[in-house]
């Protein structure tokens, strides 16, 4: 049974969010805004890292753009040299079936050898996929 949710919160780390129009453009917008994110909480990754950190940025927000609703949004937040990557599709009157459907993202996402957690589910607000991410 789903459970109700509200928004998306943390504490004692450091966080930030864009809210962005579900569209093909998304991933590459939300890519850049948590590469210069990160870079501003002065992580220098290598580059295999920012290759990881960009294509699990890109496989979150297509998801959430696959689902069909007119924003998505993104939040990053970090916390021993770890940072967490989620992306809300916003789409209401999913059924947490749509967990299942994102199952084959989740194995996309966990073959990037930096990915250390990742996760999926769906309440009133839409779809939540997530991963944390190694720097």
């Amino acid at each position: 049974m789903p459970t109700a949710r509200r928004g998306v919160g943390m504490v004692n780390r450091r966080g930030a969010n864009w809210s962005l129009e579900s569209a093909p453009w998304a991933a590459g917008k939300a890519r850049t805004a948590v590469m210069e994110q990160l870079g501003k909480w002065k992580y220098r990754p290598a580059p295999d890292t920012v290759t990881a950190v960009e294509a699990v940025t890109t496989l979150l927000i297509q998801a959430a753009v696959a689902d069909g609703g007119t924003k998505v949004s993104v939040h990053l937040s970090d916390q021993d040299g770890q940072a967490c990557i989620l992306a809300l599709s916003h789409h209401t009157g999913l059924t947490t079936g749509a967990d299942d459907a994102g199952k084959d993202v989740l194995h996309q996402i966990t073959a990037h050898h930096f990915v250390t957690g990742c996760g999926i589910d769906t309440g009133p607000d839409g779809r939540r996929i997530w991963a944390v991410i190694t720097l």
